[in-house]
């Protein structure tokens, strides 16, 4: 179980690190192009501050539970990052991407769920 919390762990720090750099250095616009639609009805400040938040969680994902310091920031993190998940399915929903709410979100939502149970 250790090891399957870890790699959940890994894949989520992976996938919304890369998307907080993504939100943090790009224009609007260019997010938009590169397939980051659910930006579209929001604010660049917003926006930046949701990057902030994701990559704040990415290292929550990992480096408490690593370090054994805080531990308990790890499943926290998680939670944190499930809730950017339900805004993000909200976001995707108002513009009708039901493919990126189901196929994305909700898989993120419930491997972040995974982590949250497994670490508490």
């Amino acid at each position: 179980m250790n090891i399957a919390l870890w790699i959940a762990q890994g894949l989520l720090a992976a996938v919304f690190l890369g998307s907080g750099v993504m939100k943090s250095t790009q224009t609007k616009e260019k997010m938009i192009e590169t397939g980051q639609t659910g930006v579209a009805p929001f604010p660049l400040p917003a926006i930046r501050a949701v990057a902030a938040l994701e990559l704040l969680a990415a290292v929550g994902l990992i480096a408490p539970q690593l370090t054994g310091i805080a531990p308990v920031l790890t499943p926290l993190a998680a939670v944190g990052l499930m809730a950017v998940m339900i805004g993000a399915a909200v976001s995707h929903w108002s513009l009708r991407e039901y493919k990126q709410v189901f196929g994305v979100n909700l898989v993120l939502f419930l491997v972040c769920l995974f982590v949250a149970l497994g670490r508490f």
